[in-house]
């Protein structure tokens, strides 16, 4: 935009002082026009006052202002100088020498006392013959008068000079080096006409213009940021859908990894019960053959203990593999804790264990099936009983409950002696036990019941014996939107 203002103002600067050239120039010339009729006149006339003269002089300094002095000066140093204004004796010795030097040629001379005045002076008549040096005082500042307003601008400069010679007239501002400067047309009167213009932060940069450019600069830069951020927003997107399709493919085979791996844990863990019903079927043939019938009810009772075994094993691998079921109910997490706390107390009295049930005063409200926390709570808490079996009353299993940032933190801990550290990375993983009659279930599922309520479990690993920590979310839910 400033460049484009600059060249605007300087093609301005140039037109316009072409036309004040050519209005400068054509005046010029009607100099040489008066100064051929005058000089006529008074070779003509054989008045020594040269009334017609003087008479031709006044109405000439009428209807052309600038030409505000027209003198006649005989050569002859005794006759005496006419005119509107006759010359004074320095300003007529300067025309009767300049009239003497001419070859024919109109003389230009500075006024000698008005600085912003040029003269003409001509022979008359226009030979060797001369009588006269005839005059013109001009004023410089009228001959480019009606300029126009551009030349009032601020800023704007111009300046009028004889050539070669000394400035006569000067107007606005003062400008180094002018930007335009050419003669005058008139062959006697060539005068340098000078303009300039200093361009300043104001002329570069229109206040009106430069508000209308930055809006829409900064409406075309907000368009083009928002072009950019929906841009964005489409990439990323894209990039989730990609990501979403590998997550999809990755948790795909995961799962039929962990499919291949329960497989050969359940094959693992079922054989074991299988086998043993199996021997004791045989055993029991055997002793039926013998018809010894008091040795075989220990042997059903055997293989139905077994039978119940793999049951356990299946029902747990059933309810571990389930889908999602529709969300639960929401119930104060506290209840959940009493009714296991009541459930194992026998368990842990009867191992003079020290059970600690550690709740706050006001309700943990979370949503979720009740009777699935429940589950959850059961195994964490009978894991920690029978982590610390033989240690009396020393050992202790504790439940403490907590409200924080908007979560309910359940931690159920033990003294005992901890998880073993090559069992940590996959402990939440089917089949994986430290008990020789476990299932290696209880934690996989009691994850999977916390991830269908929204939360989470985790080992801490902070200190001896092992803590268990879940995290649920609070229900924010007030009664009336239960409804």
């Amino acid at each position: 935009m400033a460049v484009a203002q600059q060249r605007a103002l300087m093609a301005e600067l140039a037109q316009e002082s072409a036309v004040l050239h050519r209005l400068a120039s054509q005046r010029a010339d009607q100099h040489d026009a008066h100064l051929t009729a005058l000089s006529a006149i008074a070779v003509a006339s054989d008045d020594q006052r040269q009334a017609l003269f003087l008479d031709v002089a006044a109405t000439i300094t009428r209807f052309y202002p600038r030409i505000d002095e027209i003198g006649l000066v005989p050569l002859d140093a005794q006759a005496r100088p006419l005119g509107t204004v006759p010359p004074g004796p320095a300003l007529a010795d300067q025309i009767r020498a300049a009239a003497r030097a001419s070859g024919g040629e109109i003389a230009l001379l500075p006024h000698p006392d008005r600085p912003d005045h040029y003269v003409m002076v001509k022979r008359s008549p226009n030979s060797d013959a001369a009588r006269y040096g005839l005059m013109l005082g001009i004023d410089a500042a009228r001959l480019l008068d009606e300029a126009g307003a551009f030349w009032d601008r601020p800023g704007v400069g111009l300046a009028l000079s004889l050539p070669d010679g000394p400035t006569l007239f000067r107007k606005g501002a003062t400008v180094e080096g002018a930007q335009f400067s050419k003669g005058l047309g008139s062959i006697s009167q060539p005068l340098r006409l000078d303009t300039g213009m200093v361009i300043g932060w104001a002329d570069l940069f229109p206040p009106l213009r430069t508000g209308l450019i930055l809006l829409a600069a900064g409406l075309a830069w907000l368009g083009g940021l928002s072009a950019l951020r929906q841009r964005a927003r489409a990439r990323q997107a894209m990039e989730q859908a990609r990501l979403s399709a590998l997550e999809s493919r990755l948790a795909h085979a995961s799962r039929v990894n962990a499919l291949g791996e329960m497989a050969s844990g359940l094959t693992h863990e079922l054989t074991q019960p299988l086998t043993a019903i199996l021997a004791q079927a045989q055993a029991g043939r055997r002793l039926l053959a013998r018809g010894d019938a008091a040795a075989l009810a220990p042997v059903l009772d055997d293989t139905v203990t077994q039978a119940r075994r793999a049951s356990a094993i299946l029902e747990r691998f059933r309810n571990w593999s389930r889908p999602q079921q529709a969300p639960g109910s929401a119930f104060d997490l506290r209840d959940a804790l009493r009714n296991v706390e009541a459930l194992l107390a026998r368990q842990a009295a009867s191992q003079g264990l020290h059970l600690v049930l550690d709740l706050p005063g006001q309700p943990v409200p979370v949503l979720a099936d009740p009777v699935e926390m429940e589950q959850v709570v059961f195994n964490l808490l009978r894991n920690a009983i029978e982590a610390t079996a033989g240690m009396g009353r020393e050992g202790r299993a504790a439940l403490h409950l907590r409200r924080q940032a908007g979560t309910a933190v359940l931690e159920v801990s033990d003294n005992g002696p901890g998880v073993p550290p090559d069992l940590r990375a996959r402990l939440f993983t089917p089949f994986t036990t430290t008990r020789t009659d476990g299932t290696g279930l209880g934690l996989a599922l009691s994850q999977r019941l916390v991830e269908r309520a929204g939360g989470e479990i985790a080992l801490v690993e902070d200190g001896a014996g092992a803590t268990f920590r879940v995290v649920l979310p609070l229900n924010q839910t007030g009664p009336e939107d239960r409804r």
